[in-house]
């Protein structure tokens, strides 16, 4: 089984990132869509807009965020099937989560992984 990983979709594309799925509810600023090299685009995996708008990418904000975003996914058909999708991804190759947020550890595809690896 391979890993599953995040990176900033504002970097250059790897072989290595295996299925490149986009997590963002929004379409990343200055990204063409050729250039971000995707094969999906999950935008029901993202945050709902209003937890997003109230989280703000406040780092004080972050576990609280955390546990709501999870409560959401936990809630969600939709992830629920990603979660299965991804899953079956990962028996074949890696799998990137890309998002735009800037800080790599508190953004949503950090917890989007997390809830991911334990479910």
């Amino acid at each position: 089984m391979y890993k599953l990983k995040i990176k900033r979709v504002y970097q250059a594309p790897d072989p290595e990132d295996g299925k490149r799925i986009l997590v963002d509810r929004l379409w990343p600023r200055g990204v063409r869509k050729a250039d971000a090299e995707l094969d999906f685009w999950w935008k029901d995996a993202a945050p709902s807009p209003d937890l997003r708008k109230w989280f703000g990418h406040q780092p004080e904000r972050f576990v609280e965020f955390s546990e709501k975003y999870q409560d959401e996914l936990d809630r969600s058909p939709m992830a629920t099937v990603y979660k299965e999708k991804t899953q079956e991804m990962l028996e074949k190759e890696p799998v990137t989560f890309l998002y735009a947020a800037r800080d790599p550890v508190v953004n949503h595809a950090a917890v989007l992984k997390q809830w991911m690896e334990k479910n």
